[in-house]
């Protein structure tokens, strides 16, 4: 299955490595790592997206909640939560490719960034699932020159933040 972890993480240098290398000692591959700081300059919030069974990704969580720097995990996946990416596709266009290119933009309610033919590039916001259907759509509007994506980023529902998770849950999830 798949799982959408979050986890506030000290900004010490090291601090990643030591999280992401835990999960490449236990065989998992990370599908997808995005890092950015937060509100606290200490602080950043890492979200990543890993694939395991249950069980094994709620021991993987255990161990990561025990890492020095992490301060709050919580994988998103086990209830109600946001998530999305970012993706930016940049194509060079033949005859005909503007038309398709805004067809494309129209019909997932993507932004244009550049309308040059050897440069139109879109952006787009969704759910992984749109993001996956935009970029393998965006196949039959012209040459691909350059694919981008965030990785995804996810915040629960409701008033639990990850801040705030630790005092409502088990922080292995």
């Amino acid at each position: 299955m798949r799982h959408a972890i979050s986890v506030l993480l000290e900004n010490e240098v090291g601090a990643l490595t030591r999280m992401t290398g835990m999960f490449s000692s236990r065989g998992y591959n990370i599908d997808s790592l995005n890092v950015a700081p937060t509100n606290d300059p200490s602080v950043s919030r890492v979200t990543l997206v890993v694939s395991g069974s249950d069980a094994a990704i709620a021991k993987l969580n255990t161990q990561l909640a025990k890492l020095v720097d992490v301060v709050n995990i919580h994988d998103m996946t086990l209830g109600d939560h946001f998530e999305r990416e970012l993706a930016i596709v940049k194509f060079k266009l033949g005859t005909g490719g503007t038309a398709r290119a805004l067809a494309l933009a129209k019909r997932f309610g993507a932004e244009v960034l550049d309308d040059e033919p050897v440069s139109f590039t879109l952006q787009l916001t969704g759910t992984v699932k749109q993001i996956d259907a935009f970029v393998r759509d965006s196949a039959g509007v012209g040459e691909i020159s350059a694919v981008a994506r965030s990785g995804s980023v996810a915040v629960s529902c409701g008033e639990i933040t990850l801040s705030s998770f630790d005092r409502n849950h088990v922080l292995s999830g």
